[in-house]
């Protein structure tokens, strides 16, 4: 298993400092990371750090509560792709979706998907703010919609990533699209459980802690 693959090495917090940004790119080229995931505001930074790797640039939109408009949401999109995002990484509204406001949902992340054009897109579900029945739904809304990838967490909730729920989170989408697993992978066997439940990818501070086999004391 190339575990490095699987992590998008990530920097989220609000107080994150571009020489913070700087050593993450670093990191991500040194461990071949999947992705760094980055604010929209260091996407520009991270596309000119990573112009000669493979690492893909990831950023956040309508984050971290997911309550934007549709139309904010694709602006901002197209905005981070222009500055060089090749994956969007958006939340969904998550009191249309707790409402039963299913066509709303829909049409928030399909303005996404379509802003995005050929880049990837994952939908956060924030999954600790969800009944199973929630989370199911969201997933089959974010599949209708066209995203490549369902994700549990912003991990500026009450909670990240479960086992439990990225097993149901594969379960329900299928084979055909990624499920992320973010903001409780804090170990080399986290990481694994994850992996092992149905995750495609990994989002995570702790990275560096994890390929090295180390216990991260990270909250992301």
């Amino acid at each position: 298993m190339k575990l490095n693959k699987y992590i998008d090495h990530t920097i989220l917090k609000p107080e994150t400092t571009r020489e913070q940004v700087e050593r993450i790119i670093e990191e991500a080229k040194e461990y071949d990371f999947a992705s760094v995931c980055v604010n929209p505001t260091w996407v520009a930074l991270a596309a000119a750090g990573l112009k000669d790797s493979d690492v893909k640039v990831c950023t956040v939109i309508g984050f971290p509560l997911g309550a934007n408009t549709p139309a904010v949401k694709a602006f901002e999109t197209r905005d981070a792709i222009a500055n060089g995002a090749d994956e969007i990484d958006m939340v969904i509204n998550i009191g249309a979706l707790k409402s039963a406001d299913y066509d709303l949902v829909l049409e928030d992340i399909k303005a996404v998907v379509e802003a995005s054009g050929d880049k990837l897109v994952k939908v956060i579900i924030e999954a600790c703010l969800l009944t199973d029945e929630e989370k199911v739904k969201a997933c089959e809304l974010s599949k209708e919609a066209g995203a490549d990838y369902v994700k549990t967490s912003t991990g500026f909730s009450t909670g990240g990533a479960t086992v439990a729920d990225v097993a149901l989170m594969r379960k329900t989408v299928g084979p055909d699209i990624g499920v992320k697993a973010s903001g409780g992978a804090r170990s080399y066997e986290d990481a694994v459980a994850f992996i092992e439940a149905g995750a495609s990818r990994i989002g995570a501070s702790s990275g560096v802690a994890i390929m090295n086999g180390a216990q991260a004391d990270g909250d992301y």
